[in-house]
């Protein structure tokens, strides 16, 4: 089954991170600051002091059979070669952020998962976020699969 809604975008807020900002914090000073609470993350790239992420695995005994497994860490510098994502609202009306990114270390191999807190930094981080008008991306618990999963819905 597919789940959709249709809107637009009524707004681009571009903005950069300084050194020693969370990336996921930082996103959220940013919707707090222009009440955004349903939009997409377009554009994300920079530098990190290190990256914590996750990326799927099968997990025998939850209902999907799958999720994310042990935080993934780098510890040193890293390029955020992009990032990209969905600004979500939760049950309890709180912003919630979807985060997917790409990361390239000093040897040019790269990594890439579902970014978690914990993300700083290291000289810049550049990004750019629309707001969605007549769309509501709600984030709600899917019994079936067990997990939370994006619900788009017009408003």
């Amino acid at each position: 089954m597919v789940t959709m809604a249709s809107g637009t975008l009524s707004r681009i807020v571009a903005f950069r991170l300084s050194p020693g900002e969370d990336i996921l914090g930082g996103l959220g000073q940013v919707c707090d600051k222009y009440g955004i609470r349903s939009g997409v993350i377009i554009s994300g790239i920079g530098s990190l002091d290190g990256a914590k992420f996750h990326d799927v695995e099968a997990l025998p005994g939850t209902r999907a059979g799958y999720g994310y497994g042990d935080v993934i860490v780098h510890t040193e510098p890293i390029e955020l070669i992009s990032a990209s994502g969905s600004i979500c609202e939760g049950e309890s009306g709180e912003v919630l952020f979807h985060v997917h990114c790409s990361f390239s270390d000093q040897k040019g191999n790269a990594y890439g998962g579902h970014l978690i807190e914990g993300n700083k930094v290291l000289l810049t981080a550049d990004f750019v976020i629309g707001e969605f008008e007549g769309i509501s991306m709600d984030r709600r618990f899917d019994e079936e699969l067990g997990v939370f999963l994006i619900k788009p819905r017009e408003v």
